[in-house]
């Protein structure tokens, strides 16, 4: 069996990514939640709006999120299905 390092690397990248607490709290948010804006992730998270907004950065950088402008707010929802069954297995 030979072993693709490309794609254990790509996975544990992933892993590595999604790992943080708060990351994971935004994701598990966003799937129990639905689409949502940093001020209610900033509310169910209790930390500071600037936080937030960095952790959502590296989620939509990596392509784990996508966000969506409507009016003022910009709406963050989970894009990636792999990550969606992570988090899923992980919590459920």
């Amino acid at each position: 069996m030979e072993i693709d390092r490309k794609l254990f690397n790509e996975k544990a990248d992933l892993l590595k990514l999604i790992a943080h607490p708060i990351r994971l709290c935004i994701l598990k948010g966003l799937i129990e939640n639905g689409e949502n804006n940093v001020t209610f992730m900033q509310n169910c998270l209790d930390v500071p709006q600037s936080t937030v907004s960095q952790h959502l950065s590296k989620l939509r950088t990596a392509g784990i999120i996508e966000d969506n402008r409507k009016g003022n707010e910009v709406y963050y929802k989970i894009k990636n299905d792999e990550v969606i069954n992570i988090i899923k297995l992980l919590f459920n």
